[in-house]
């Protein structure tokens, strides 16, 4: 079932990202690029995200190696049998990103049906909006666009469900988000694997 839009521009906004987008290969030799500066994508450029920015670069080197996916997961998504556009919104140095794209990437690869691109959401503000978590612009956020219907099929983000749990958690018992639930999140994702993010994923393609 299409998710529902609530301004007519939609399909503009995203057409429009889609003509200033870059593939993941090329976002990843951005991100390397940055790293290598002291630099960040974005208009605020401080010594905080300039870190982030280098630590994600590591990050992403190491789930593009360890990520894998099963005989049945490679069997899942040849089940797909429309074209497909996923369009993610990231920044350099957003820590949920780092584990989420390399997982991305990994599926598209496997469909001649799936093309991913990247692009950034300080740059694009107002299809951001169109997609916000409880009122935020959190990142990375998935777009599933059926550009031939001109059709929202899902969208993600912009983190898996355990992981979001575990923030929310977190900020239940101490009313407020504390520098250690970063070092947390960072383990649930090393001990997932990527596999959770894998399964939503999955979840929300149009298979047939």
């Amino acid at each position: 079932m299409a998710i529902p839009t609530t301004l007519n521009n939609t399909q503009q906004l995203l057409e429009k990202a889609l003509s200033q987008a870059i593939s993941y290969d090329d976002y990843r030799a951005m991100v390397g690029q940055l790293a290598l500066e002291g630099k960040s994508t974005g208009p605020n450029q401080t010594e905080a995200l300039a870190n982030y920015t280098m630590l994600n670069d590591r990050r992403m080197k190491r789930f593009d190696k360890t990520v894998k996916l099963s005989d049945e997961h490679v069997a899942q998504i040849a089940k797909l049998d429309k074209n497909l556009q996923l369009i993610v919104l990231t920044e350099s140095w957003c820590g949920d990103a780092a584990p989420a794209l390399p997982v991305i990437n990994k599926v598209a690869q496997l469909s001649e049906h799936i093309d991913f691109k990247v692009v950034l959401r300080d740059e694009h503000i107002d299809l951001m909006n169109q997609f916000l978590t409880n009122g935020g612009m959190s990142i990375p956020k998935l777009i599933f666009w059926d550009r031939e219907n001109q059709e929202v099929l899902a969208d993600w983000g912009p983190r898996p469900e355990p992981a979001a749990k575990l923030v929310a958690d977190h900020k239940a018992k101490h009313g407020t988000l504390l520098p250690e639930i970063k070092e947390e999140i960072q383990q649930w994702y090393n001990k997932d694997k990527g596999q959770t993010m894998l399964k939503e994923l999955l979840a929300r393609l149009p298979l047939k």
